[in-house]
This record gives structure tokens, sequence and C-alpha cells, in this order.
């Protein structure tokens, strides 16, 4: 089941179940839309894989599954970003 994380690993922005904004890759990495496509260019920093969009839990089962509510803040390295980017950015987020 998914975490539901609530900030961006990169920027720290706040993103609650609600937002529209949050984005995750396989391994429920998450950022806001503006790093995943002013920074990071659809490659996770930390896998290589792509991003989705971030589903919302219904708020029906928020009691029975709760919300993390560990804040993830690792801003991008963007020296060692340009090593993964370079290595994944020309392959499908589906084939990599």
């Amino acid at each position: 089941m998914l975490e539901i994380r609530p900030n961006c690993e990169n920027c720290g922005k706040l993103l609650p179940n609600e937002s529209s904004e949050a984005m995750i890759c396989t391994f429920e990495c998450t950022f806001c839309t503006d790093c995943v496509q002013e920074i990071l260019h659809n490659v996770c920093p930390n896998c290589g894989g792509g991003f989705e969009k971030r589903p919302t839990r219904p708020a029906v089962h928020l009691n029975r599954y709760p919300l993390s509510d560990k804040m993830i803040h690792h801003p991008v390295d963007l020296e060692k970003f340009d090593k993964v980017y370079e290595q994944y950015s020309k392959t499908d987020p589906r084939k990599r």
C-alpha cells in the first residue's frame, strides 16, 4: 500500500493527499510536478525510473489506512543527478 508521503523530496513543498501536484516513481519517491518537469525531466534521481501522478487515498479509508507523516527532504545533488540523467534520459521510462 502506498505511504502517500507528505512532501516533495527536493524542494520540500507540502503535497497533501488531495494534491494534484504529487508525482511518484515505482519506489514511491515523491516529488512535485514542478521539480519533475523543470529539474528532473521525468528521471527519478534515486532509481532512474519515470514518474506518474500519485493517486489520492479516498477519505473514507484514511482512519484505517493513515497517510505517512514522515517528511523526506533530500534536495537533489545536481552534479550526481547529471550522471543519472545521462544514463536514463534517452530511454523511455517503461523500458529503463
